[in-house]
């Protein structure tokens, strides 16, 4: 039996047992089928011809896996991918030292490479400033809950704060008895002061468009106000009922009010977060500065939105560019 039989005898006798032993779907044995199929020619190199010889699958070593795995990850495929292919060959080689002698799985131990962790999503500026200016087409501009959502938009947008950070917002720096303000702002100064992760107080500064919208809804705030809420009755953002704003209904304004503007992007007060870092980096360059307005322990963190800036900077360059154009 020549080498090149022996590869692809090898691989049907797996595929048939898949189909009569282990009762896998026509679609599941396809799969398989290329997987192992692709594994062959990893194995054979580009260089080699498959009339001439074909690579002996008994005598695969894990090193050779390893490189095989490499190579797609050097082609661009993604880990979950490669993944998947490894345990398809890991299947087979188990299967394989069954029916012949072989020393070990090669494919034991070879794991893929690391999946990268995907971009934080950023909205346009245009887009942004479109979501947090504009008032809620469905309601009454001037209505109480319409005025709230402005400014808590504008806030999100302005300062980069969490959306835990802003329910923690109060109206002055409060101490009463064991209470004590986690987060307040101080329009005079134009900076709001917050509770980050470990407990981490930090200072941000607002913007002109965020203290406006501010300014409009604290007359409606006082309104809202209520002696038998407790502590809520600092809170800088109210619900109708008097109560402090919790995220999760922040997070859900947040979503109505872009679906009611029909952005493209399903947005969230996190999306406003990476916009402001993504826009104040843009606009400045200074990764420190933006370090300490998002309250990240490490500059590692904040290096995600160089790539985010690199992405933009290399649209710019394809579209403008005369000979960045890609035939």
């Amino acid at each position: 039996m020549s080498m090149d039989s022996t590869a692809q005898s090898l691989i049907s006798q797996y595929l048939s047992s898949l189909r009569s032993q282990r009762k896998l779907s026509a679609h599941t044995v396809d799969n398989y089928g290329r997987d192992l199929v692709e594994l062959r020619g990893l194995l054979a190199g580009p260089d080699k011809d498959a009339q001439a010889g074909d690579p002996d699958l008994r005598k695969t070593t894990q090193v050779q896996i390893r490189k095989c795995a490499a190579q797609l990850h050097a082609r661009g495929l993604n880990a979950r991918s490669i993944s998947r292919k490894l345990s398809a060959w890991r299947g087979f080689f188990a299967w394989l030292s069954m029916e012949v002698e072989l020393k070990a799985n090669p494919a034991d131990g070879v794991k893929p490479p690391k999946k990268s962790k995907p971009l934080p999503k950023a909205l346009a500026a245009d887009d942004a400033v479109r979501l947090v200016s504009q008032g809620d087409p469905a309601k009454d501009p001037s209505s109480t809950m319409a005025t709230c959502n402005r400014a808590m938009f504008e806030l999100l947008y302005s300062s980069g704060l969490r959306v835990s950070e802003l329910g923690g917002v109060d109206i002055a720096d409060v101490r009463e008895g064991a209470y004590e303000s986690a987060g307040w702002i101080d329009v005079d100064n134009a900076e709001v002061t917050v509770t980050g992760k470990g407990g981490k107080k930090r200072k941000v500064p607002v913007g002109r468009a965020a203290l406006e919208a501010i300014a409009a809804w604290l007359p409606i705030r006082a309104a809202l106000v209520k002696a038998d809420t407790g502590t809520d009755c600092h809170a800088l953002f109210l619900s109708e009922r008097g109560t402090r704003m919790s995220p999760r209904v922040t997070q859900l304004r947040l979503k109505a009010h872009g679906k009611s503007l029909e952005m493209a992007s399903d947005v969230h007060p996190h999306m406003l977060r990476h916009s402001f870092a993504t826009h104040v980096l843009q606009s400045s360059g200074d990764l420190r500065a933006v370090q300490e307005m998002l309250g990240h322990a490490s500059i590692t963190a904040t290096q995600v939105y160089t790539a985010l800036d690199f992405q933009r900077l290399a649209q710019v360059y394809d579209q403008a560019h005369p000979r960045a154009k890609k035939s």
